[in-house]
C-alpha cells in the first residue's frame, strides 16, 4: 500500500520548514530506491515502523527495524530497500528550510546518517498528522502544513540517538513503557526501588536507563510533571490556595514548592497565576 503526498517547492520559503513530500509504504516489498549524490536538494527521512530494511553507507549494508531511521541530508547519495521476507512499513518524509542546513548540524545530525527513536509513537503521531494534512488540504494552509512539519522534526531532533550507540534493549524498553504511568502517579512519593522492580532492573540500572532515554533523572522528571500538574492547577482552581495545590502536587509544604516553582519558572507560583487572572 502506498499514501503519499507530493507539494510544490516553495521558492522564497517563508517558513522555517516546509515538507516537498511525505508518505507511508506498506506491502511492499520490492521498494527499492537509489539516488546519486546531487540528485535530490532537501532533507530526507526515513522511518521503519514495522518489518525490516536496508540501508547502504559508505558501501555498507545496514539492517533496519522497528524505531529505526536513516537521515539524508541534501544532495547525499541515497540507497536503501526494504526486506523481501519481512517488508516494512516505512515511513517517510522530504523536507527543507533556508536554515535547516545550520540547525541540524549544530545538533550534530551531520555526524550519522542511522538513528533510534527513544519514543517512536510520538514521531509516527507526527508524522500521521502531517500526512492527514497534505492528503486532505494539499497546500491550502501551508501555515499548518509548515507547523505540522516541524512537530515531526521537532519530534526526531528530541528523540533520535545515533544507531552506532546501540539498539535499544528490552529494559530500556520496559523503562520508556512507564513514562506515562510516572507521570500520573508523579503526586505521590517517588521511591526509586518501587519503579526499578517495575522495569526489573537495579535502582542504579534504572536511573542509567532513564537518562540515556529521557537526557534528564528520573527525579527531575517527576519534578517536570508536579509542577506541570501544579500550574494547570494554578489556573482552574483559582480560588485554591497555593498550600493545598502544593500538596496535591506531591510537595510536603508551601515554601518548598514555592523554592522549585521558580526555579523552574522563574517566578513564584503566585506571580504565575496573577498574570493569567485579568
Amino acid at each position: 500500500m502506498e499514501r503519499q503526498a507530493h507539494l510544490l517547492t516553495w521558492p522564497d520559503l517563508p517558513y522555517f520548514v516546509f515538507p516537498e513530500s511525505v508518505g507511508r509504504y506498506t506491502e511492499y516489498p520490492t521498494h527499492s530506491v537509489h539516488r546519486e549524490a546531487g540528485a535530490l536538494n532537501n532533507f530526507n527521512i526515513h522511518y521503519v515502523a514495522s518489518g525490516r530494511g536496508y540501508v547502504e553507507v559508505e558501501g555498507k549494508i545496514h539492517e533496519l527495524e522497528r524505531g529505526e531511521a536513516v537521515l539524508y541530508f541534501p544532495l547525499q547519495r541515497q540507497r536503501y530497500y526494504s526486506s523481501a521476507e519481512e517488508p516494512w512499513d516505512v515511513r517517510w518524509i522530504h523536507f527543507y528550510g533556508g536554515t535547516l542546513h545550520d540547525y541540524m548540524i549544530e545538533r550534530g545530525f551531520h555526524k550519522n546518517n542511522l538513528w533510534k527513536l527513544r519514543q517512536p509513537s510520538a514521531w509516527e503521531e507526527a508524522h500521521l498528522a502531517l500526512l492527514q494534512e497534505a492528503e486532505a488540504n494539499s497546500m491550502t494552509r501551508p501555515a499548518l502544513l509548515s507547523t505540522l512539519t516541524y512537530a515531526v522534526l521537532a519530534e526526531f531532533v528530541q528523540q533520535a540517538v545515533s544507531l552506532t550507540s546501540g539498539r535499544t534493549s528490552p529494559a530500556e524498553s520496559r523503562v520508556i513503557g512507564l513514562l506515562p504511568l510516572m507521570q500520573q502517579e508523579a503526586a505521590k512519593p517517588f521511591i526509586l526501588q518501587e519503579w526499578a522492580d517495575r522495569a526489573e532492573v537495579s535502582p542504579h540500572y534504572f536511573c542509567k536507563l532513564f537518562k540515556s532515554a529521557m537526557q534528564m533523572t528520573p527525579s527531575d522528571f517527576v519534578t517536570r510533571a508536579r509542577l506541570q500538574m501544579a500550574k494547570q492547577q494554578l489556573l482552574e482552581r483559582k480560588d485554591d490556595n497555593i498550600g493545598d495545590i502544593a500538596v496535591r502536587a506531591g510537595y510536603p509544604s508551601a515554601s518548598y514548592f514555592n523554592k522549585r516553582f521558580q526555579e523552574h519558572e522563574g517566578m513564584t507560583p503566585t506571580e504565575y497565576r496573577s498574570l493569567f487572572n485579568n
